[in-house]
């Protein structure tokens, strides 16, 4: 006479992987806020474009980019805001409801958790946004189609500045996730985020030339528009080096987040 056993599940990283894009999915605020930063990436910059006059560029006019690319991009900021909050909301907000300890007890090792959250909402920012920079160009060539900046998605580094873009925010995501595991707090992390997207930027103007020249480009704020500018800058990293910069912000803190959830408890 047999047995009949339960078929054993082990946990993988696929699965866990699986588990974190369902439950990305499901809980509304996710997708209300990144939908929120595409909307607020897209008409920014199509606004910015609307409102450029070949009169009133560098003369009190509105904030203006040196380019369609850098119009359609003016709402890049707060797009990182939304995407970073996103990412400390998919975090920290497990530790304020009390569900990582069911989470963590279902993946015992607890750093597939970290990796996949992360891993989920970088990749799905980082497409969706790409999305959006292109429909905010797109939507400013239309404003733009008559002036002598225009450009066409075609040009030399255009593509690559809206891809950019899109790499961006999605390390900005990341960076998030990563700030809500170490802080555990939604407030916390949301502070921290806040403080150095905006603030820090402003404060290095305090300290000497020399020392706020070295530190600002390596900024997150700053590596962004490395990585989306379409021409280079004295005053910027190139391309290359300011996405490394911005994966060294998401790789550190991750690391970090990850000691933590391995050394103390939930």
């Amino acid at each position: 006479m047999s047995t009949a056993t339960a078929p054993s599940h082990k946990v993988t990283f696929p699965r866990v992987l699986r588990s974190e894009w369902s439950k990305f999915w499901s809980v509304r605020s996710s997708w209300v806020t990144l939908g929120l930063s595409v909307v607020v990436l897209v008409a920014i910059g199509a606004t910015a474009s609307a409102a450029y006059r070949p009169d009133t560029a560098g003369s009190g006019g509105p904030p203006l980019g040196d380019s369609p690319v850098g119009l359609a991009l003016t709402g890049m900021t707060f797009a990182g805001l939304a995407v970073g909050v996103l990412g400390v909301l998919v975090s920290a907000g497990e530790y304020s409801t009390g569900m990582i300890r069911s989470t963590l007890a279902a993946v015992p090792k607890r750093l597939p958790v970290l990796w996949s959250k992360g891993l989920v909402l970088g990749l799905i920012t980082a497409a969706v946004s790409s999305v959006g920079a292109l429909a905010a160009f797109q939507l400013g060539g239309v404003a733009l189609q008559d002036t002598d900046i225009a450009l066409a998605l075609g040009d030399d580094g255009v593509l690559r500045a809206l891809a950019g873009a899109g790499l961006y925010l999605g390390l900005i995501g990341v960076w998030g996730v990563a700030l809500g595991a170490l802080l555990r707090s939604t407030p916390s992390g949301i502070a921290v985020l806040v403080s150095v997207l905006l603030i820090v930027p402003g404060l290095t103007s305090l300290l000497p030339d020399s020392v706020g020249e070295a530190v600002t480009p390596y900024l997150p704020g700053k590596a962004g528009e490395a990585l989306t500018a379409l021409h280079g800058s004295a005053d910027l990293l190139s391309p290359g080096a300011g996405l490394a910069a911005l994966v060294g912000w998401a790789v550190l803190t991750l690391a970090m987040a990850g000691v933590r959830l391995t050394r103390t408890d939930a």
